[in-house]
């Protein structure tokens, strides 16, 4: 089954600390809904620019995607 990586991109000054924050979110999400998240964190891109990404079997991408809106998601590959 393949992985989807659904991505949450933050920016401006506090965006490390809203992305840290919006994690906590989405492990609160996966713990409710019973969604057996593979890898979940955080990439400080710039100074100005983090993210928050979930990786989830593609199963749940839909029941993710709809609820929470991730801004992007790509294929995970390890």
């Amino acid at each position: 089954m393949r992985k989807i990586k659904l991505i949450w991109d933050f920016r401006g000054q506090v965006a490390s600390q809203t992305a840290q924050h919006h994690l906590l979110h989405l492990k609160e999400f996966a713990i409710a809904e019973n969604i057996n998240f593979i890898s979940s964190g955080f990439t400080d891109v710039n100074e100005f620019h983090t993210t928050a990404f979930m990786v989830v079997d593609e199963t749940f991408m839909i029941l993710v995607r709809d609820a929470l809106k991730p801004h992007r998601a790509e294929v995970f590959e390890l």
